[in-house]
């Protein structure tokens, strides 16, 4: 039992450090390529923090508890927004652009919307039997597949405007940026994994939680952990754009990749009363979105709203609780 706390201590502590090292390369890079720091943190960052819920959930998936696949994603993307979010903005005021209101965040708006008509099989499929098929799967791919066209598009545009990069006397070496980042995806793997599957989820366990609550708050928060590292040392240290698009990113991937790999793979069951948790998953999401038009700087998430997006995590954990 003793062993499990110790898992969980160290799998934290490289989450955090893996963080570190990740956001570091990642905006140097941005820096000597002219890419915008938003767009590294929505692709390299994003898809290094995700790699958890991608590897529990096809672990998952092949021990047969597909009910961590579903309540996985859906809790982490609720945990990146209220919870990632909420503390980073707590941290610092985290503005975002006017690309990431208008396209990224409407982006995964659609996308949780996409998987509620998924999981209800569109809303006329059999509630006993309700599931993600292999055609579900594809389809979100295929999605996944259209997203990166456009993030490569947004890309290309930033470097035919950007002056050519300079190497400066405070830039590091490439090489140096390249390790830092693999240094941190590995940190943040093997951190997520232990403190998970070996700390996390034996010590739920003992507890006598069933499996769709153990992946709506225990798996949830500790595949969350990466992104809330990356997101918080981000604010630290002034990389917000890295902060937000760490986030929308990641969402993005967790619904298209995560959930596409999976249901291609292999059916996913779903259970109707995971309906409520999807609903709220949609509506953070929202939420988000509307912080971009109230408030003290437009566009921005400030410390008064990362507050009530970090009470609403936990009014929303302490329902899931009582539901059992």
């Amino acid at each position: 039992m003793f062993l499990m706390y110790v898992y969980l201590v160290i799998g934290l502590l490289l989450v955090i450090k893996g963080a570190d090292f990740l956001v570091i390369g990642a905006s140097t890079i941005a820096r000597r390529f002219s890419v915008s720091e938003f767009v590294i943190g929505l692709t390299v960052v994003s898809f290094g923090t995700s790699l958890p819920e991608l590897i529990i959930a096809l672990i998952s998936g092949a021990q047969g508890k597909t009910d961590f696949i579903i309540g996985n994603v859906v809790g982490s993307n609720i945990a990146n927004v209220f919870l990632v979010l909420g503390i980073a903005a707590m941290i610092r005021a985290l503005p975002a652009t006017n690309t990431t209101v208008w396209r990224e965040i409407p982006i995964t708006l659609v996308a949780s919307f996409v998987v509620v008509c998924m999981a209800n099989d569109w809303f006329m499929g059999d509630p006993e039997t309700l599931a993600m098929d292999r055609t579900d799967g594809i389809i979100l791919l295929v999605c996944m597949v259209g997203f990166m066209a456009y993030v490569a598009n947004v890309v290309r545009g930033q470097n035919a405007d950007a002056e050519k990069w300079v190497e400066g006397p405070d830039d590091q070496p490439l090489g140096r940026s390249v390790l830092e980042i693999i240094g941190g995806i590995l940190g943040l793997y093997f951190g997520g994994e232990m403190a998970v599957n070996m700390g996390a989820v034996p010590i739920a366990e003992t507890w006598g939680m069933s499996d769709a609550f153990i992946g709506l708050t225990v798996i949830a928060i500790g595949t969350s952990l990466p992104e809330l590292a990356t997101s918080a040392v981000a604010a630290y240290k002034k990389n917000v754009d890295i902060a937000v698009g760490n986030v929308v990113g990641s969402n993005i991937f967790n619904i298209f990749f995560v959930l596409g790999i999976n249901a291609t793979v292999r059916d996913i069951p779903f259970r109707g009363e995971l309906n409520i948790d999807l609903a709220v998953m949609t509506a953070t999401t929202m939420a988000l979105f509307i912080c971009m038009f109230i408030g003290t700087p437009k566009r921005t998430i400030n410390r008064f709203e990362g507050a009530l997006f970090f009470i609403s995590y936990c009014a929303y954990t302490w329902f899931v609780i009582r539901r059992g």
